[in-house]
C-alpha cells in the first residue's frame, strides 16, 4: 500500500468488516487517492461518538485528504455528518457496495438512497481479506423484524438472501486463495431464504455449499436468533463436523417480560433449550451472546434474570451493551433506567463474563484441537478459544495442537503437526 493509498476505518460488526474490504477492492480499483473512508456503526450512541471523534482526529492529522462517512449511521443520520466541517462527503449503505460510485465523480456532498426501497443483495467477491486468518462472507443482509430498540433495520433496509450458487462460487475462490475457515455473516442470518426461489432455509443452504465444496476446512456462523434454527441447520450441528462448534446467540435479556418489550421472537425457556439441545449433540460446543443491560424499565429482579441465564445456559463469550436510545425507536420512548445504572449493570455482566471465560478456558486445558494461525502466533480452536502457541508458524496454517497451560486469558498450546 502506498502513501496516497485510500485508507478505510471500520466500526461495528462483522458485516461491516467484509462491506469495507468490498470497498477497499472498489476504490482500488477506481483508483481514488488520498482519501480516507470511515465505515461506522449505528448501534450505539458511543459508537457514533467514536466515529465522529475519529473523524475529527483525521482531519487534524491529515488536513489535505478527503474525508468520506459511510455506514449504518452515514444511512440513518446523514445529516449529523453533513453538520461536520471535516467531511467532504456521505454515502449511503447501499451505495457503497457498488463499484460506480467510487468510479465516477459526484459533486453531491450526500448520496444516501432510500435503503427500504432495495431488494437485492449483491455478490461481492473479494480477492483476500488484510490482516484476518479467516474470511468473513456475506450471505444475507438487511432485517424484516423491528425489536423496539434497534434503529438497524432502517440502516440496512429490509432481510435480503445472497443465492446459494453466488455463495458457493465466493466460498470456492476464498479457498483457492488459501482461506481454511469462513464466517457466514449477515444482519440477521437466520432469516436467510424466503426471498429466493425455492425459499432455501439457512441449514438447507450451508449443507449445499458444503456439498459443492467439498475442500472447506472450517466454516463458522455469525449471530443466530435462538427460535429460528432449521431442521438442517439442527443436522449440521449434530454430524457436521467442518460447522464449528461454537453459536452465538441473538440473547439481548434473561427476562421473559423484557424480550417482550423488545418484540423479540424468543423466551428465557427458549434460550435454555436450544444450548441443551445443541450440547446434547456436540458437548464440546461453546456459546456466546449480545446481551443488553439497562433496557427501559428493567428492575433489579430481571437483571438478576439475565445474569442467572448466563450461568445456566454456561455462556462463554459475552458482548455486552448499556442501553442506548436511538431516537425514532419505541423503547426510546419508554420509562428510562438512569444512565449510571446501565453502566454498573453492564460493568457486572462484564465481570461474570470474564470469569465465565476462565472457566471455558480452564475447561479446554489438555486436549487436542484443530487452530488456525493469526499474527502473533495465535490462533482460535474449533470452539474458539483463543490459543497462543509455542512456536512460529506462518498465518493462515490450519495446525494440530495440544494445549498445556493458560496465560493473558489466552490457551497455551503445543504444535503438533503443521
Amino acid at each position: 500500500m502506498s502513501a496516497n493509498d485510500p485508507q478505510i476505518v471500520t466500526f461495528g460488526c462483522r458485516l461491516n468488516i467484509h462491506e469495507s474490504e468490498v470497498m477497499r477492492d472498489h476504490v482500488r480499483n477506481a483508483g481514488v487517492q488520498d482519501a480516507i473512508i470511515f465505515n461506522t456503526c449505528a448501534v450505539t450512541k458511543e459508537a457514533e461518538r467514536q466515529a465522529r471523534q475519529a473523524i475529527r482526529k483525521a482531519r487534524r492529522e491529515n488536513p489535505d485528504a478527503k474525508i468520506i462517512v459511510t455506514g449504518c449511521s452515514a444511512q440513518v443520520n446523514p445529516a449529523m455528518y453533513a453538520e461536520m466541517g471535516e467531511v467532504d462527503q456521505i454515502i449511503g449503505n447501499d451505495l457503497k457496495l457498488k463499484a460506480e460510485t467510487w468510479r465516477v465523480r459526484h459533486n453531491d456532498r450526500i448520496l444516501v438512497n432510500d435503503i427500504m426501497s432495495v431488494r437485492e443483495t449483491a455478490s461481492h467477491l473479494l480477492e483476500g481479506f488484510e490482516d484476518h486468518s479467516r474470511a468473513f462472507l456475506q450471505v444475507q443482509n438487511g432485517c424484516d423484524h423491528r425489536c423496539t430498540f434497534c434503529i438497524i433495520p432502517y440502516g440496512r433496509g429490509n432481510s435480503r438472501s445472497v443465492p446459494i450458487g453466488v455463495i458457493a462460487e465466493q466460498v470456492r475462490a476464498l479457498v483457492g486463495r488459501g482461506y481454511k475457515e469462513i464466517v457466514f455473516t449477515g444482519v440477521d442470518v437466520t432469516s436467510y431464504g424466503p426471498d429466493l426461489p425455492g425459499q432455501p432455509t439457512l441449514g438447507q443452504m450451508i449443507r449445499r455449499v458444503l456439498a459443492l465444496v467439498p475442500e472447506l476446512p472450517r466454516i463458522r456462523l455469525s449471530s443466530l436468533d435462538p427460535v429460528e434454527i432449521d431442521d438442517d441447520l439442527w443436522r449440521l450441528i449434530a454430524e457436521e463436523p467442518r460447522l464449528m462448534p461454537h453459536l452465538h446467540i441473538s440473547l439481548q435479556s434473561g427476562d421473559d417480560l423484557i424480550l417482550k418489550r423488545m418484540k423479540r421472537r424468543h423466551l428465557r425457556a427458549d434460550v435454555i433449550k436450544m444450548c441443551e439441545k445443541s450440547r446434547g449433540f456436540r458437548p464440546d460446543i461453546a456459546f456466546g451472546a449480545d446481551i443488553i443491560a439497562g433496557f427501559p424499565t428493567e428492575t433489579d429482579e430481571m437483571f438478576e434474570n439475565t445474569l442467572k441465564i448466563v450461568e445456566e445456559c454456561d455462556l462463554t463469550f459475552l458482548h455486552v451493551f448499556p442501553y442506548s436510545e436511538r431516537e425514532g425507536t419505541p423503547a426510546a420512548k419508554m420509562p428510562q433506567v438512569s444512565g449510571s445504572v446501565r453502566k454498573a449493570r453492564a460493568a457486572k455482566l462484564r465481570v461474570l463474563g470474564g470469569r465465565q471465560h476462565e472457566k471455558f478456558l480452564k475447561g479446554n486445558m489438555d486436549k487436542n484441537f484443530q487452530v488456525i494461525v493469526e499474527k502473533g502466533n495465535t490462533g482460535r480452536t474449533e470452539n474458539f478459544a483463543p490459543v497462543v502457541l509455542d512456536q512460529e508458524i506462518s498465518v493462515g496454517s490450519l495446525v494440530s495442537v495440544r494445549t498445556y497451560g493458560i496465560a493473558g486469558g489466552q490457551l497455551q498450546a503445543r504444535v503438533l503437526s503443521a
